[in-house]
């Protein structure tokens, strides 16, 4: 199944609840705009190089569209429309004031040097800068891209429209990003886990955690729950994975990742695969890497009784549907991994009053939204008994379906 069916099949068990008809299922699912261009560029050593990059805008019913801009070799057109899909539900669920959009580029960006990089970010912005703007659509960063290609992004998108800070998020603080912007993922992932916990009658020190993906989300998600006293005892990355009994020291793993760029040279008791982290004896299982890790084929050997999807689509239906039926409790990514556009919206918010946000009223904002969210997917799954991504959907399919009606077609 590929990523956008995924999606569409998670929809379909939501719309099934609310009853919806035919013609506003397919209303709903059917982006509004797909944008491919050609992202043509001369290398250091002289020669051309052609890229392939996409815009794929699915639905402005509540505001602009949002959504991060991706860099790696496996982006399509399919891939980047389920998220730009899914991009629309996690801003309802959240109920911030925008719509869905997802970009990228099918580049590995290990591969360029900075300066290959910062011309292919241009000549991209290049393409897409008369679809995109404050008003219409928003990028941020994504897997492959950070702060500084922002930085290139709204440096180039202003030659063509002049200043313009809130035409991108996920900026520098120098160029009037958000304080606090970086973490906000791996944070929202960290303060929903204890969330989910507590509605368990667990706290984090309860807890053994397991996390694959140690970039930026799943950095700062170990960081908040080792913080809160919480043992993680396994972390990954491409390199492979560390498995630590008494717990990782995650300070030290940080450093060493700042440092090295990578795990593979951290020192734990034990080195595990990626594949044998998922199945770890732990109480939580935070997939924070790449989608379709959970499959039908490792679903049964999952031990963990909660699973926190930090990353996009890491569950497939497949899998989905033998966890429910083994009592795991998923924490959908529609919300679990909200934090980063929770936080985007700040910061958007911030340049378009020309004020700034301290890193407090930013973590103070971030929790009082994600927290007055998950109550309400929470007593939703609750009343109608049925599972935490069915409840979340119902919430952002309700919210964009409603704001449709409303407006009119």
């Amino acid at each position: 199944m590929s990523a956008f069916e995924s999606v569409c099949h998670y929809f379909e068990a939501a719309a099934g609840v609310m009853d919806l008809s035919p013609n506003m299922k397919k209303l709903l699912l059917t982006p509004e705009r797909e944008v491919k261009v050609q992202v043509a560029m001369k290398l250091d050593n002289g020669e051309i190089a052609t890229f392939v990059g996409y815009r794929m805008q699915h639905n402005s019913a509540r505001g602009p569209m949002k959504g991060g801009l991706r860099y790696h070799h496996e982006v399509d057109a399919e891939e980047v429309l389920a998220l730009a899909s899914l991009m629309t539900w996690k801003t309802a669920v959240v109920d911030i004031p925008y719509g869905g959009a997802k970009g990228g580029i099918s580049v590995d960006p290990n591969n360029l040097s900075e300066n290959e990089l910062e011309r292919l970010t241009r000549k991209f912005v290049d393409e897409i800068q008369d679809i995109i703007g404050p008003d219409t659509d928003i990028p941020a960063p994504d897997m492959g891209t950070n702060a500084q290609v922002m930085a290139w992004i709204m440096n180039q998108y202003e030659k063509f429209h002049g200043f313009n800070p809130a035409c991108v998020t996920g900026k520098p603080l120098e160029l009037h990003g958000a304080d606090g912007r970086e973490e906000a993922t791996g944070r929202g992932v960290g303060l929903l886990t204890e969330a989910l916990l507590k509605k368990n009658r667990l706290s984090m020190s309860d807890v053994r955690v397991a996390i694959q993906g140690f970039g930026n989300v799943g950095t700062f998600t170990a960081d908040y729950i080792h913080e809160q006293g919480g043992k993680v005892v396994a972390i990954s990355d491409v390199t492979g994975a560390k498995y630590e009994a008494a717990g990782i020291d995650i300070p030290a793993a940080m450093e060493h990742v700042r440092r090295h760029r990578s795990l593979a040279e951290f020192e734990a008791s034990q080195e595990i695969t990626n594949e044998e982290l998922l199945t770890l004896d732990v109480d939580v299982l935070i997939p924070a890497a790449l989608g379709g890790v959970l499959t039908r084929k490792n679903a049964e050997d999952v031990k963990a009784k909660f699973i926190i999807e930090a990353a996009n689509g890491p569950t497939l239906p497949d899998a989905d549907e033998i966890l429910q039926n083994r009592d795991v409790i998923v924490l959908p990514d529609i919300l679990a991994n909200a934090g980063g556009v929770t936080v985007s919206y700040f910061e958007w918010v911030q340049n378009q009053q020309y004020f700034r946000w301290d890193r407090d009223r930013t973590r103070a904002e971030l929790a009082k939204t994600l927290t007055r969210s998950f109550e309400k997917m929470w007593n939703i799954a609750t009343e109608k008994h049925i599972p935490l991504r069915t409840a979340s959907y119902l919430m952002g399919i309700g919210r964009v379906g409603r704001a449709t009606v409303l407006a009119g077609i």
